[in-house]
């Protein structure tokens, strides 16, 4: 897949004015939309001067063709990259997802008003009739709220942790009818992972508790957003006629490989030496206890056997984890992905 990251309204209308003739004379392919945080990132922050969340640097993109540090904060290529070539077609998208974005953020509202500048520039280019067939047909793949998630614990925040995840919801809520109302028809949401196994927050769960494994109470908070969010789709997917929506059980997922990697193995029908990871609480490059006492960079340590690592750095997958997880949300049982998977969604017309 083609994806475009978008660095400006300027930008987009060049790219754009380039774009849309192509995708009016294929109009039987699936247009990909991503939104998201780092996980989907593919270059984005590179171009924007505000955002301290980059990585085009060394070691980044170390397994990147030519060993390129492009943005994706990755040893190589991240999900979203996976799920585009997962499609199988000549398919073409753009992908607005930020490093350090969230639900409750300015991002979040950015990237609709930046959805809203394409969507403007297809009706100018091709008409409002085939936009919409054209916008009804695409994918639109969301993965955000881990940021938020993170900034409550980091922050100390006083709200009551219910009272914070009702206002994700309503948020995120707000952003699907948004992009609903805009033409947007069949969504792939994938839920927030176990974010208390990232390296990072083992440390925290060591300085917090004593103890040695993931900082359960943030993985409590992540499973009950994942609920809430389980639950707002099964509601709106009622109620928003022709939508049609995949959840990604990216919180599943992670226990399992960490836990119980054979079992994991078995729910695909996949090799059992492809699912699994000789090392998940350790990041494969950074510094100090479990290579999570600093960013991944030119200086800090690199792990030679980079496959075996879940985790390429203080919060992001390794390369190899990410094609795992894109091939689970495309082609994985209802146990990890549902009511169907990807594939599924973007085959149903």
């Amino acid at each position: 897949m083609a994806t475009i990251c978008i660095p400006s309204f300027l930008s987009l209308l060049i790219i754009f004015t380039n774009f849309i003739p192509h995708l009016a004379n294929n109009t039987t392919l699936p247009v990909i939309f991503i939104f998201g945080d780092s996980t989907a990132d593919v270059g984005t922050n590179n171009y924007l001067n505000s955002s301290n969340a980059t990585a085009n640097f060394p070691h980044n993109g170390i397994d990147f063709p030519n060993s390129r540090p492009t943005g994706r904060f990755s040893n190589g290529f991240n999900s979203v990259d996976f799920l585009g070539k997962s499609t199988r077609s000549q398919s073409r998208g753009v992908n607005f997802a930020s490093g350090g974005s969230g639900i409750l953020r300015e991002t979040g509202s950015n990237l609709i008003t930046q959805f809203t500048s394409v969507r403007d520039n297809f009706t100018a280019m091709i008409g409002p009739a085939a936009t919409e067939a054209l916008l009804s047909k695409s994918l639109f793949f969301i993965s955000v709220g881990s940021n938020d998630i993170f900034d409550y614990f980091s922050s100390k925040c006083k709200t009551p942790e219910e009272k914070f995840i009702s206002n994700m919801i309503s948020v995120y809520c707000k952003h699907i009818k948004n992009l609903y109302r805009l033409g947007a028809r069949k969504f792939g949401i994938i839920n927030v992972p176990a974010v208390g196994c990232c390296p990072s927050q083992r440390l925290v769960q060591k300085q917090i508790n004593g103890t040695n494994g993931c900082y359960e109470a943030m993985n409590d908070f992540a499973l009950a957003f994942d609920l809430a969010l389980d639950s707002l789709l099964r509601n709106i997917s009622l109620k928003l006629p022709g939508i049609k929506y995949s959840l990604g059980n990216a919180h599943r997922m992670t226990l399992d490989v960490i836990t119980n990697s054979e079992f994991f193995g078995k729910k695909l029908n996949v090799l059992l030496l492809f699912s699994c990871f000789s090392n998940v609480d350790s990041a494969c490059c950074g510094t100090g206890t479990l290579n999570a006492q600093g960013r991944c960079n030119s200086t800090a340590y690199l792990c030679p056997n980079r496959p075996d690592y879940l985790f390429w750095d203080l919060f992001h997958p390794t390369q190899k984890a990410s094609n795992l997880s894109a091939q689970t949300l495309y082609n994985g049982p209802q146990y990890y992905v549902s009511p169907t998977n990807f594939a599924q969604l973007a085959k149903n017309n």
